[in-house]
């Protein structure tokens, strides 16, 4: 079944107040516009969310056009959180606008992979130092974020021993944004926040090596001792025996 966003329709439901004042309210309901921004954003994550899963996991296969109307009955929404989940996911390069009107869900070419490699490298790589250091310099207290690493790489685990793949992508991007986020760089997790529906994607396309899953359990290792270049030489191995398998497996390279 192919989905697609439409250009119109859907309009914000909160009306400005008449000249002179606010408009006036029932009790218990709050002002126009004073939250109804902040749940049309609740709402237009959740859709940005789970259009990206459908996409990760095929539901929403390469080259599907979305239909907005379709895709908004699908998640039972209103069409202003999608069509706002559409182009968030248009601006993390998991979808493309058509020429006259909608979007579809892109195709990943060999070009496209190889830029996304060239751009995640060094960022992984920093990533990872940057967690060992924090984890160094709070010695000898562990920083929260090392259990949330050690959750992800056992949820891993645990896909990768009972044969579900979705559970074990999910995993492994989580392992990476956790690094992110011990590393403490607000705009390195920005960044790299740009990418992960991409390398969600890219996970979920290829198969996951036995070689690195354990490549995984020696990043983890390293940026819990606090080694800074160790975890980083671990990282760089990780991420272009990543290329490498994404390569062979995406585009039959030897």
């Amino acid at each position: 079944m192919a989905y697609v966003a439409g250009s119109s329709a859907g309009r914000n439901g909160t009306r400005p107040g008449g000249p002179g004042g606010e408009r006036a309210t029932a009790p218990g309901r709050p002002a126009p516009g004073a939250d109804a921004r902040p749940e049309r954003t609740s709402l237009s994550v959740r859709a940005r969310d789970a259009v990206r899963q459908r996409i990760v996991d095929r539901r929403y296969p390469q080259g599907a056009r979305l239909v907005e109307r379709e895709v908004a009955e699908e998640l039972r929404m209103s069409r202003v959180p999608v069509r706002e989940a559409l182009r968030a996911l248009v601006g993390e390069g998991l979808l493309e606008l058509l020429p006259h009107s909608g979007v579809r869900v892109r195709r990943l070419e060999r070009a496209d992979v190889e830029h996304l490699y060239e751009v995640w490298e060094p960022l992984a790589v920093q990533a990872s130092r940057l967690a060992a250091r924090r984890v160094a310099g709070s010695a000898p207290v562990e920083p929260p974020g090392v259990t949330a690493l050690r959750a992800s790489l056992d949820r891993a685990e645990e896909a990768a021993s009972d044969d579900e793949g979705t559970r074990e992508v999910a995993a492994h991007t989580a392992f990476h944004e956790d690094i992110v986020a011990l590393s403490g760089n607000p705009m390195l997790a920005r960044t790299m926040e740009q990418l992960s529906g991409q390398l969600q994607l890219l996970f979920g396309m290829r198969e996951e090596p036995q070689h690195m899953r354990a490549q995984h359990a020696v990043m983890f290792r390293y940026i819990a001792a606090g080694d800074e270049e160790s975890a980083a030489a671990s990282t760089l191995l990780h991420v272009r025996d990543s290329r490498a398998v994404a390569l062979r497996s995406l585009f039959d390279d030897a």
